[in-house]
């Protein structure tokens, strides 16, 4: 098992792009997933809306309300086109989201796992913001499954952006014991950043797991809706002294992407089964999966006014 090769590639997509079809884009990818290749990462991580750069080939007049549809009504045929370069390269692809056409006319923000294979499976976003759930804006349906699967002998599972922040889907996940957590995300403002990321690194902790966490930066030429993008590239760790105390295995600093950056890292030697065998029980402290399922929340405040 300690000798398969479980490389990460992280790439904090920068959305500014010249692009003027779903074609010119896939071609940038997979430029992308072959340097990834190359440099024998084994996985390519890219960001949550990853598509809005196509808005830069809409058609004039489009209303920010028929974007969603837009985007989806390319999807199919730039995921089909990633499976194919994820066989051509033999590199497992989770290509950030976008949105995708579900039942009965909804829109889902989904992600996408592509597997050399030809394995494909498919993560709705799951915790929606407000943005992604206003009829004048960009009107996402929530996803309701969470999907476990394997890859290189890893337990892994998909969460997309704000899903991360959730602690709720934290203690669901924790009782089943996964490695890797993987999270594209897309956040507008340092504060955003701060929150994806810094839950992230908590999911590590409360998982016993590595988190691959990156996102959007700069901005698609036919926004509406972004102006700019903030984010980075990272891999998070619990924080425990066999695996470097701080929890931190690599992190790129946070960039707007203005000034034509576009992220990219290879994050190598992720200790994977050192993490398995601490989540086994020699751990410094964890307690496991605790749900708190047993305590009582005593309201004092209620207990006073019901009182009075």
């Amino acid at each position: 098992m300690a000798s398969l090769n479980r490389s990460i590639a992280l790439w904090a997509t920068n959305l500014d792009m010249d692009i003027e079809s779903v074609a010119d884009w896939v071609a940038l990818v997979d430029a992308r997933v072959a340097q990834a290749a190359s440099e024998s990462a084994s996985l390519l991580l890219m960001p949550e809306y990853v598509s809005e750069s196509w808005l830069a080939f809409k058609p004039d007049g489009l209303k920010p309300t028929q974007e969603m549809a837009f985007l989806a009504d390319h999807a199919p045929d730039a995921i089909d086109a990633l499976a194919a370069s994820a066989r051509s390269h033999g590199i497992t692809i989770v290509a950030g989201s976008m949105p995708w056409h579900g039942e009965a006319g909804q829109i889902v923000n989904r992600a996408w796992t592509l597997m050399p294979d030809g394995t494909r499976l498919c993560h709705d976003k799951l915790a929606l913001t407000p943005a992604e759930m206003d009829e004048e804006a960009w009107e996402i349906t929530p996803g309701r499954c969470l999907r476990i699967f394997e890859w290189k002998g890893l337990r892994c599972a998909v969460v997309v952006c704000l899903d991360v922040e959730m602690p709720a889907l934290s203690v669901a996940l924790a009782r089943h014991g996964i490695d890797l957590l993987l999270v594209p995300s897309m956040t507008y403002l340092p504060t955003g950043y701060s929150r994806v990321f810094g839950c992230a690194k908590a999911r590590a902790i409360e998982l016993m797991c590595a988190v691959a966490v990156t996102g959007c930066v700069g901005a698609s030429r036919g926004t509406t809706q972004n102006e700019h993008n903030y984010s980075a590239c990272a891999v998070y760790l619990p924080c425990e002294t066999e695996i470097g105390s701080f929890g931190v295995h690599v992190e790129t600093e946070m960039t707007d992407g203005a000034n034509g950056d576009d992220p990219f890292v290879i994050a190598r030697d992720i200790p994977f089964d050192t993490i398995r065998e601490l989540r086994s029980g020699k751990a410094e402290v964890w307690p496991g999966a605790w749900s708190a399922g047993h305590v009582e929340i005593i309201d004092e405040t209620k207990a006073k006014a019901a009182a009075e």
